[in-house]
C-alpha cells in the first residue's frame, strides 16, 4: 500500500510540476509571444519526467538496481546514438542555441544567407527541436534544419526601427533638372507612409546614354509600409513626369 501511495505521490508531483511550467510558459508567451518558448517548454516538461521517473525508480529496492543498470545502459546507449546520429544531434544542440540567443521570433521577417546564396526569405511560422519553419513571399513554406540556421547569416528586418529604400529614375537630357528633383523629394515627402522630410535630399546618380538617373532614399516605418510607400511612389513619378512634361527616356527600335 506504502509502494501504490508513493506511486501515486509522484504522478501527482510529475502532473502539478508540469502544469506549473505550461502555466508560467504561457504567461510569458503573453508578454513576448515567442516561438522560442514552446521549445524550451518541451524541453523542460521531458526533463521532469525524466528525473522523476529516475527518482521513483531509486526508491524501492527491487527497481534500485535495474535504474542503476538503465542509467548505464542508457549512457552507453546515448554515446552509442550520439555517435550514430550527429547531424541530428546538431540541429537539438543549434535549436538550443537559438533559442537562447533568439536572433528572430515568431512572425519576424527574416533572410537566411549562407555561401552568399539566399536559403530562404520570408516570415518565420515555427522552430521546433529540429528545423524553423520560414513561410516565403510566395506562399511556400521552407524547412531550414536549425544547424543551417545557427551558422548562417540571418537578417532580421523586425530589429530595424526605420527602414529606407532607395528609388531610382531617369529622365532625359533635355528635361528640367531642377525641377524634376524638386518634384520627386515632394511625393516622397507627401506620402502618408514615409518618413522623409526636407532633408532628404534628391541626387544625381550618374549619366546613362540616354538620360540621368535621380536617386532618393524612401524611409518608412517597416517593411510593409516600405513595400507600399515605394510602389505609390513609383506611380506617382511616372505620372507626375508625364504631367509636367519631364521626359522618361526608354529605348525604341526603328524598322526600316
Amino acid at each position: 500500500m506504502n509502494n501504490i501511495l508513493m506511486i501515486g505521490v509522484f504522478i501527482v508531483v510529475e502532473i502539478l510540476m508540469n502544469r506549473l511550467v505550461s502555466l508560467i510558459f504561457r504567461f510569458m508567451e503573453k508578454k513576448h509571444n515567442s516561438v522560442h518558448l514552446r521549445f524550451t517548454k518541451s524541453f523542460v516538461n521531458v526533463l521532469i519526467s525524466v528525473i522523476l521517473c529516475y527518482t521513483l525508480l531509486q526508491q524501492f529496492e527491487l527497481t534500485r538496481d535495474i535504474s542503476k543498470v538503465l542509467l548505464q545502459s542508457g549512457s552507453l546507449m546515448i554515446a552509442i546514438a550520439t555517435f550514430a546520429a550527429q547531424q541530428a544531434l546538431g540541429n537539438v544542440i543549434s535549436g538550443i542555441s537559438l533559442s537562447v540567443s533568439k536572433p528572430y521570433n515568431e512572425d519576424d521577417k527574416i533572410r537566411v544567407v549562407q555561401g552568399g546564396s539566399i536559403i530562404a526569405e520570408g516570415i518565420v511560422k515555427d522552430i521546433t527541436i529540429r528545423h524553423t519553419i520560414i513561410r516565403q513571399y510566395n506562399g511556400e513554406c521552407c524547412i531550414v534544419p536549425n544547424s543551417v540556421m545557427d551558422s548562417a547569416v540571418i537578417t532580421n528586418t523586425n530589429f530595424i526601427e526605420n527602414v529606407g529604400n532607395f528609388i531610382e529614375i531617369e529622365i532625359g537630357y533635355d528635361a528640367n533638372i531642377e525641377k524634376a528633383m524638386s518634384l520627386m523629394q515632394s511625393i516622397c515627402v507627401n506620402h502618408e507612409l514615409t518618413l522623409n522630410t526636407e532633408e532628404n535630399k534628391v541626387f544625381i546618380k550618374t549619366y546613362t546614354a540616354n538620360g540621368i538617373i535621380l536617386k532618393t532614399t524612401v524611409w518608412s516605418r517597416n517593411l510593409d509600409d516600405s513595400f507600399q510607400a515605394c510602389s505609390d511612389i513609383r506611380v506617382a513619378l511616372v505620372e507626375n513626369f508625364r504631367a509636367e512634361g519631364i521626359t522618361i527616356p526608354y529605348q525604341t527600335v526603328t524598322i526600316s
